[in-house]
């Protein structure tokens, strides 16, 4: 299922596909990334019978249950959409709700919009995982003498101390797929990892 992008021995149908979902391919790619550093593409697929024309206006729906993250999210999918030549339209205009949109109600949404694309982004999981890490430390010594003779003597073992430090990440795995409004059928998909840490716990 899986598949990576044509290489220049694909032929020239291949070479031709790319070309023609290059600008949203691109800028699909480019909104997941910008979003955050630390976000990685885990996945991509891409419909290599697709002969239709590059897309010119696309409505961004963002799939979040938070509707200032959601509006937050859409404006800079649509800013990425609008700096590589085409148009971006957030879907807020037409569906402003909080609540979760009919299928008639988007479908009605893409036609008023004029939008030959949607590209949709759902949260599919938030996973957790954590990462241990140990160290030596040492008390300060400098309050008892001068100079470095107790640092010296504390490398042979007295008064060091081990820490553990204990940090967990939340993962944010999100799926961005690229619909073509005139077939209906998807052109590209595409799931990302976005690590956040959450918080540090340390025991000694």
């Amino acid at each position: 299922m899986r598949k990576t992008l044509p290489s220049a021995t694909d032929g020239v149908a291949g070479r031709a596909t790319m070309q023609r979902i290059r600008r949203p391919f691109l800028a699909a790619i480019a909104l997941v990334l910008a979003a955050c550093a630390s976000t990685t593409i885990r996945d991509t697929w891409y419909d290599p019978e697709y002969r239709g024309a590059a897309f010119r206006k696309v409505l961004v729906l963002g799939v979040l249950p938070n509707i200032a993250e959601r509006r937050q999210y859409e404006d800079v999918m649509v800013a990425t959409i609008n700096a590589t030549g085409a148009q971006g339209i957030p879907a807020y205009r037409f569906l402003p709700g909080q609540e979760r949109a009919s299928e008639a109600e988007l479908d009605r949404a893409v036609h008023e919009s004029g939008a030959d694309a949607l590209l949709m982004s759902r949260l599919l999981r938030v996973d957790t995982q954590a990462q241990v890490s140990t160290h030596r430390v040492s008390p300060a010594r400098g309050a008892s003498g001068w100079g470095w003779g107790g640092w010296y003597s504390g490398w042979w073992g007295a008064g060091w101390q081990t820490v553990t430090t204990v940090t967990q990440y939340d993962i944010a795995v999100v799926e961005t797929t690229l619909f073509s409004v005139g077939s209906g059928r998807v052109v590209w998909t595409g799931v990302t990892d976005t690590f956040q840490p959450r918080s540090v716990a340390r025991e000694a």
